[in-house]
């Protein structure tokens, strides 16, 4: 949920990135963070616990201008890819904007990306929001690897709501579709909380 500064007239948006482990969540925020001019980014900080090194979330607030008289900020957070870790994700998908789903392009983790989609729309369920309602873009990462499913088959097995949703092909070790997917959700969040703003 976007919390509104009007002191500072700064509007400040929460994206997480959600996907099962090393799918490249974490490589996505690392890429931005890298490539981001250093007055546009705050410091990067992670928080890992001693049982799994992937457990760990990112904060990053970006600053664009995109709304009149105001700074918008992103605040971009990544959960911990393990299903096992589910109270971190809840506490860390709690009143997001818009959620980024990093899907494993390769054919063996298809069962890893659906088990991960389904926790989320559980998640955002108990939280009175759903996927169909909630800004989403999904990135399908790792296009290089050998052994990568179509793009076809993984719409209609993670992309198959009533509303299609956008989809970036990435290798976000090469930075190839991170600032697309970073785009496309920064887009739709804010497109969200206009309309949202123009309906109430």
């Amino acid at each position: 949920m976007a919390v509104v500064n009007y002191a500072k007239k700064e509007i400040q948006f929460k994206i997480v990135y959600y996907g099962p482990g090393l799918c490249g969540k974490t490589t996505n925020l690392q890429i931005v963070h890298e490539k981001m001019p250093g007055d546009a980014k705050g410091k990067m900080s992670s928080l890992a616990t001693s049982q799994d090194r992937t457990l760990f979330f990112d904060f990053l607030p970006l600053k664009s201008d995109a709304i009149e008289g105001y700074t918008t900020k992103f605040q971009m957070y990544t959960v911990p890819g393990q299903v096992k870790y589910n109270s971190t994700r809840k506490l860390v998908l709690r009143n997001c904007d818009g959620v980024v789903f990093v899907a494993d392009s390769q054919v063996k983790k298809m069962p890893e990306n659906i088990e991960s989609l389904q926790n989320l729309d559980e998640n955002l369920k108990e939280q009175g929001s759903s996927i169909d309602e909630m800004p989403l873009v999904f990135q399908y990462n790792k296009r290089d690897m050998k052994n990568v499913a179509p793009v076809e088959y993984m719409d209609f097995l993670i992309n198959n709501g009533p509303i299609r949703m956008p989809v970036v092909n990435g290798v976000a070790c090469d930075g190839e579709g991170v600032f697309d997917t970073l785009n496309a959700i920064s887009k739709l969040v804010l497109h969200d909380f206009i309309q949202k703003k123009n309906q109430g």
